[in-house]
């Protein structure tokens, strides 16, 4: 593999006068959303806290129920393929990123490498409405879970209450309209850096939490045979696996490496390690613990199995901490996948000649931002039952961009050889990959279509 990737002393040296090139280039042609939102100001680690709040966020608490469709061996073998399979795309997506930018064109958006590598086509009517797709409707879910958790905090204090879901999503929009005025990727990083912190605090919770229960006689009697006939098994296998690619997806690797400073060669590595060394901690012991205390009674989230009929099985402060971290994390994650909506805009109503705090650049920005989170979160009260939509997003999304898209980057621009190993790797992930998310969507379609008759607007699930 090291005669594939161009990783000399000599290129890497030569890197910095084609940035230097590339710089004043940008700073001619660049537009508003480059220029205002991507700025490339972050170290290695700033890298790592953006990467670890895109994917170790809030939905791993969903991967004990993904458990109850695969039973033991499935789930833990899906659980170290999707690991190893999306630590090795990413990569493989960093280098092709360095690879152009050590060749003078520094690429800061996932359909700028389309259009550049697969073509114009394929980055405008692809990747980039598919990336969008994925990244707003990742913004709903963040909104919905958010407002979900909210409830369940008041429930448990006040079972009485008459307040709907709706108002609490209401309440959580507010806080994601706050941050999302927010100017860069970049001026995140503080955020993101607590957001790590949150998710190995309510990772430790939920496993402390199912280990607490499972080793009581409060929990369900333990039974990890897998429910339904053979036709629901097969489907909820697909959904399971939609599940698992949903929460390690990410969607936005090419914009977070353009956070990096120059020079960027193997800064998104370190970062990526940081990320895969929480992302471990977390998945793993959340899903076997979850799984292992609840079995098939696992809930699609795990929090909820804390709460038995509206009796706590757990102290009531445990569970509220527990709800605080995640929703304060949610919002995070929230404000990160509005990041490529918030280019869009830019690049759309900012001018790049006029200062980033002009009037000119400020008004525009605050009332886009401000009608973009609006929108999501009337989405997200409209449609309680987004879970399932988000699972055909993430089968028609994270999927292609994150399993497929990152090894046919890489074979297209560095054109191994047929015979080589790297060259059939590449080529197994994507066929395999993309046969699994079609029969994905087609098990997210049918999942739609059993649960439409429970659909209504404004639902106070």
């Amino acid at each position: 593999m090291d005669t594939l990737l161009p990783t000399s002393t000599a290129v890497h040296e030569a890197e910095k006068p084609n940035y230097n090139n590339n710089l004043a280039f940008q700073e001619k042609d660049v537009d508003a959303g480059a220029l205002f939102v991507l700025k490339s100001k972050g170290s290695w680690m700033h890298c790592g806290y953006h990467l670890t709040t895109s994917i170790v966020a809030p939905p791993l608490l969903s991967l004990p129920f993904a458990f109850t469709f695969l039973g033991w061996t499935a789930g833990i073998l899906c659980l170290v393929i999707g690991a190893a399979t999306t630590f090795y795309s990413y990569n493989l997506i960093s280098l092709v990123l360095e690879h152009h930018a050590q060749h003078g064109r520094r690429q800061l958006r996932f359909r700028d490498m389309a259009s550049d590598i697969l073509g114009p086509r394929w980055g405008r009517y692809f990747v980039g409405p598919t990336q969008f797709a994925v990244c707003y409707g990742a913004v709903v879910a963040c909104t919905l879970l958010g407002g979900q958790c909210m409830k369940a905090i008041y429930v448990l204090a006040n079972p009485s209450g008459n307040m709907k879901l709706y108002e609490f999503v209401v309440i959580f929009g507010c806080l994601m309209l706050i941050l999302a005025q927010i100017p860069s990727f970049h001026s995140l990083r503080h955020i993101n850096l607590v957001s790590l912190i949150l998710c190995l605090a309510y990772s430790a919770c939920a496993t402390a939490g199912s280990i607490y229960i499972g080793d009581s006689s409060k929990g369900p009697e333990k039974d990890y045979s897998i429910k339904g006939d053979t036709e629901n098994r097969v489907f909820g296998i697909f959904n399971a696996v939609a599940i698992i690619a949903t929460t390690y997806g990410n969607g936005i690797i090419p914009e977070i490496q353009a956070t990096i400073a120059a020079p960027v060669k193997g800064k998104m590595f370190k970062g990526l390690c940081v990320c895969y060394i929480v992302l471990i901690f977390t998945f793993f012991t959340v899903a076997i613990s979850g799984y292992w205390a609840f079995g098939n009674e696992a809930s699609s989230l795990i929090l909820t199995n804390f709460v038995d009929n509206g009796n706590p099985l757990l102290p009531r402060w445990f569970i509220y901490v527990t709800n605080i971290f995640t929703i304060v994390q949610l919002s995070a994650v929230g404000v990160v996948y509005l990041q490529p909506t918030n280019e869009v805009l830019e690049q759309a109503f900012g001018d790049p000649r006029s200062p980033e705090f002009s009037p000119r650049n400020v008004v525009p920005r605050l009332v886009s931002r401000s009608l973009a989170t609006a929108s999501a979160t009337t989405i997200a009260a409209m449609l309680p039952f987004f879970g399932d939509i988000n699972s055909l997003i993430g089968a028609f999304g994270f999927i292609p961009l994150d399993f497929i898209l990152p090894v046919v980057f890489f074979n297209m621009t560095f054109k191994p050889s047929k015979r080589s190993p790297i060259f059939w790797l590449n080529v197994t992930i994507a066929v395999v990959f993309s046969t699994v998310g079609a029969i994905a969507a087609v098990a997210a379609v049918r999942q739609i279509v059993l649960d439409a008759k429970n659909y209504r607007l404004f639902a106070n699930v």
